[in-house]
């Protein structure tokens, strides 16, 4: 007779198992989910000279005393005026943001923006990017590097910009720019490769549960959630992880030839204080000085995607990148 102990372990493991099956079944559902067609975000362009200038007269109409608030308005009010009789091209920066994930869902919004830009831009325009990722999946990201790319290789100026972070897939966009400024306390680097993955093999056997899984190519499948692990497999894989290290550290170097690769490329990060000193940044600045540095001699427009998804469908394509990350190695990425 089964002693109470032996029924509450079967009892979890069939937990177990039945949230693994019912894992599988979401996952079909959701990959049918992101094979339909989407509707396109709407791009919309936000003037900040203008939104700059529309906080200051906010503030400054509580600070000032009515006649001297009136005054400024007429002294600003004659600056536009003879402003708009300079027929000279003022420069323009445009500014993107990157919010990134571990699926980089935010790809499709940066193609279009810099498919625009591209058709825009004139030599003397700049982009600044503004990034905040700690990295995700490896073709994400690298796809998320080359849209960046696009611009450097039109000649296009890019300065990227990190207030928090950009690790990992985050620093692999970020060394693509021109110029790398970053927040003293921004998290900069982890140049390295991981990959995760829960191995439910032994529990499966343990319970006589079976687990098919037929193949067809030696290293079709070198690890995976339920199959059992294998000296051989995890060799195989840990060749494959350091296959994309060493593309990671190649495409770090490229964009960033006065780096020492070999220091940088341990997986480390730094606050962006120390990784200055690593020539991983080139300048220690808020991305809020610089645009309102640049908005000082340029027209400075910020470009946004309105992404037509309610809380639902971003859940669920938050969740369908958890679990096609648990199936592809991460490049700290």
């Amino acid at each position: 007779m089964q002693t109470f102990a032996e029924w509450v372990q079967f009892s979890v493991a069939s937990a177990v198992v039945l949230l693994l099956l019912t894992l599988v079944v979401l996952v079909v559902v959701l990959i049918l989910k992101k094979s339909a067609k989407s509707e396109k975000g709407v791009l919309n362009v936000e003037y900040l000279n203008e939104s700059w200038q529309k906080n200051d007269n906010r503030l400054l109409s509580k600070i000032l005393k009515p006649k001297a608030f009136e005054a400024l308005q007429k002294e600003r009010a004659k600056q536009e005026k003879e402003k708009s009789k300079d027929t000279t091209e003022r420069k323009r920066v445009f500014v993107v943001d990157f919010e990134g994930d571990i699926s980089a869902s935010r790809n499709n919004s940066l193609r279009d923006q810099i498919t625009a830009l591209i058709s825009i831009c004139r030599p003397e325009d700049c982009v600044v990017v503004r990034i905040e990722s700690v990295g995700g999946m490896v073709h994400a990201y690298g796809l998320a590097s080359s849209q960046i790319a696009r611009l450097t290789e039109r000649k296009i100026h890019v300065t990227a910009c990190v207030d928090k972070v950009a690790a990992s897939g985050g620093y692999m966009m970020a060394c693509v720019a021109n110029r790398i400024v970053a927040a003293p306390f921004a998290i900069i680097g982890s140049i390295g490769a991981v990959s995760s993955i829960p191995n439910f093999h032994r529990l499966l056997k343990k319970y006589d549960v079976d687990y098919v899984e037929q193949t067809a190519g030696e290293h079709k499948r070198t690890i995976s959630m339920f199959g059992e692990l294998t000296d051989a497999g995890k060799t195989k894989h840990q060749e494959q992880l350091q296959v994309i290290h060493d593309l990671f550290k190649s495409h770090v170097a490229q964009y960033r030839p006065q780096l020492d690769i070999a220091a940088v490329a341990t997986g480390e990060y730094w606050p962006a204080a120390v990784a200055l000193k690593y020539a991983l940044v080139d300048e220690l600045r808020t991305s809020d000085d610089i645009l309102i540095e640049c908005g000082k001699e340029a027209d400075v427009y910020l470009l946004k995607t309105e992404e037509p998804q309610d809380f639902k469908a971003k859940l669920m394509k938050q969740f369908f990148g958890m679990i096609a990350g648990s199936k592809l190695p991460l490049a700290e990425i």
